[in-house]
């Protein structure tokens, strides 16, 4: 068993394998929302989209690579398959394997998400809690693999998965063919590497824009370097909580993005602020961070068609209230209005 024998690990990520598993998702997931919203238009002074990814099943984008994979895995009959998580990739795995019917075990960092913890135990996958840091709970489930037999699902470095996710981008060409620009969080950059394989393969001009937390900016320090970097992890986003980038999607991504933005602590909170107050959305902080992003962009996105990622919707009761309290939960942009703070983009001119 494992991806020695099965080879999964070795799949191509291409449009065509993207199609291929849009046959797959359509099985069990509906094409999820893609919204204009006028108040949020003229805080940037774009055409701004939301791409609803929140209203998944599990609430993030990541269940479309886990049924892509799964179905894939059930084919081949594993015995099971483990993986480690900040919440919402291991969600996506249990939650698939159920429907698959494959047994799954999903180790988490200690201290994580209540909320998450309590969405991946009510799929009956069976839930290990070890390690301080999300890299501490890939040591786990690398042991815990060998000894059991079972398939490590590793959380990006999976081509399945990266296909999965890309269905998410057909689904916006096919809702707003002549979209100029996408901006999108990237934590372990799975949907980065989705968004560069489909986008780009079809419309290269389309520019794509990344945000991250700049408390855990191991993807943003590694593409500014142009090789893989690790970093201090102490965000409390769980989608951006990863230490390092890594290997497949950073290789995808890595030449393709026109700019990178860093948020602070203070300004995700703002984001998930900002979510309710043009969307009525209760967004996590990475699903959230795009709407921050886009008004540090501002300069870069005028006058142009936008789609921002809602990736996520599941944040902690604490983070909500934590957001709650923020000015922007009851004036939205207000505060922000005139230049942005260029200190925080980096830019790119595409190769």
């Amino acid at each position: 068993m494992g991806f020695q024998a099965s080879g999964h690990k070795d799949h191509p990520v291409s449009l065509a394998e993207t199609t291929r598993a849009r046959e797959v998702v359509a099985r069990y997931l509906k094409p999820t929302q893609l919204i204009r919203y006028e108040g949020l238009s003229r805080a940037i002074g774009a055409e701004v989209y939301v791409k609803h990814e929140n209203h998944n099943p599990t609430g993030s984008f990541k269940i479309r690579g886990g049924v892509n994979l799964l179905s894939r895995l059930a084919d081949d009959d594993v015995d099971g398959v483990i993986t480690f998580s900040t919440g919402n990739h291991g969600l996506s795995i249990a939650t698939a394997a159920t429907w698959m019917g494959v047994p799954a075990v999903i180790v988490v960092p200690e201290g994580s998400n209540p909320a998450k913890l309590r969405a991946i135990r009510e799929t009956g996958a069976e839930l290990v809690e070890a390690g301080d840091t999300f890299e501490a709970a890939g040591t786990v489930v690398e042991e815990l693999s060998t000894k059991r037999g079972l398939y490590f699902a590793h959380p990006a470095n999976e081509p399945h998965q990266i296909n999965g996710v890309g269905t998410e981008f057909l689904e916006i060409l096919d809702q707003l063919p002549n979209v100029d620009a996408v901006v999108l969080p990237i934590g372990g950059g799975s949907e980065a590497a989705a968004a560069v394989t489909v986008l780009h393969s079809i419309r290269p001009e389309i520019e794509l824009y990344a945000v991250q937390a700049s408390s855990s900016p191991a993807a943003y320090e590694s593409w500014k370097a142009g090789e893989i970097r690790v970093a201090n992890n102490e965000t409390f986003v769980g989608g951006f909580a990863t230490g390092r980038a890594y290997e497949l999607p950073f290789s995808i991504y890595k030449d393709d993005l026109a700019g990178f933005v860093t948020l602070s602590e203070d300004e995700l909170y703002a984001s998930i602020a900002m979510a309710f107050f043009y969307t009525h959305n209760l967004a996590e902080g990475a699903g959230a961070s795009t709407l921050m992003a886009a008004a540090e962009l501002r300069d870069q996105l005028r006058g142009k068609r936008v789609v921002l990622q809602m990736s996520g919707c599941n944040a902690s009761p604490e983070e909500i209230a934590l957001a709650v309290e923020r000015p922007e939960f009851t004036t939205g942009l207000a505060q922000f209005r005139g230049s942005a703070s260029n200190k925080r983009i980096q830019l790119t001119v595409r190769r």
